[in-house]
């Protein structure tokens, strides 16, 4: 018999990136439902200012703050060993860390694509991994990886990145597949443009045109839709969430054309994810 679906409300809660973007945003819209939020991210006074916002909104939700580098192995174990030890009645995991480089693949210092791999597949990998033990045990419980479009197509001048996305994609599936009759959800997030910091962070020194500035409007979605939909996605068991219709439209589109086609498309700076694209 089919176990009952993932609930959010009075979940407990482990969001990665939590300090800025869509991980505070998730934060934001958890708040109000969840039992216990763990919010961790790299810089401490941001945790510390989203967590007095949301404990001011509702003293009585327990919120935890770490301060970690998911990119080191060691303090992913670290992370994992308080949850167990502490038995944290951990029942959401939002992978929504990672980060991203944009600028042809030849001229990328290997110190800023290495972090890219490390955050967007190892540790994504490698908490999932550590923590599933505490989700199969909270069953039914929910794992929301953030990729994004990106991951669908091969990228010039974001090639690393949209291939850890296609990563992260594909791990979603298989893991879906797998976990589905031990009660857990999985869904993969992924969003087009989303107007946050991480194109600020992704754009190189010297670098003075931003991704959102070249991608066209009817393209981006507000961190408040992207964050909704996901959540309703998976509380719905959706395999994946695409939130703006029209990108999701063009997408889908997309994939039904030889990739030939696609290839040219994306060359030539009109593909759905492509910076120029509907310009």
């Amino acid at each position: 018999m089919r176990k009952p679906r993932f609930k959010i409300k009075n979940c407990t809660a482990l969001i990665t990136g939590a300090s800025a973007g869509l991980g505070a945003e998730f934060a934001r819209q958890l708040a109000p439902v969840a039992s216990c939020l763990i919010l961790l991210g790299r810089r401490a006074d941001r945790l510390t200012a989203l967590a007095a916002e949301l404990q001011a909104s509702r003293s009585d939700l327990r919120i935890d703050t770490i301060a970690a580098d998911l990119s080191q192995s060691s303090e992913r174990e670290q992370l994992a060993a308080v949850i167990i030890r502490e038995e944290i009645p951990l029942n959401l995991l939002v992978n929504n860390a990672g980060l991203g480089d944009l600028g042809t693949f030849d001229d990328a210092d290997w110190s800023r694509l290495a972090p890219v791999l490390d955050v967007n597949i190892v540790a994504l990998t490698h908490l999932t991994h550590l923590l599933l033990p505490m989700l199969r045990s909270q069953s039914p419980s929910g794992i929301l990886n953030v990729s994004s479009v990106a991951g669908f197509y091969p990228l010039p001048e974001m090639a690393v990145y949209a291939a850890t996305k296609a990563y992260v994609t594909s791990f979603s599936e298989a893991l879906r597949m797998e976990l589905a009759p031990a009660g857990i959800s999985v869904t993969a997030l992924c969003p087009g443009p989303v107007p946050t910091e991480f194109f600020e962070v992704a754009t190189r020194n010297g670098e003075t045109i931003r991704a959102m500035d070249r991608s066209h409007p009817a393209l981006a979605t507000s961190p408040e839709q992207v964050v909704r939909e996901a959540l309703q996605g998976l509380e719905k068991d959706k395999p994946g969430v695409i939130p703006n219709s029209l990108l999701a439209f063009l997408v889908r589109g997309s994939r039904l054309l030889p990739f030939p086609m696609i290839r040219e498309a994306i060359r030539l700076g009109a593909g759905p994810t492509s910076p120029k694209s509907l310009k």
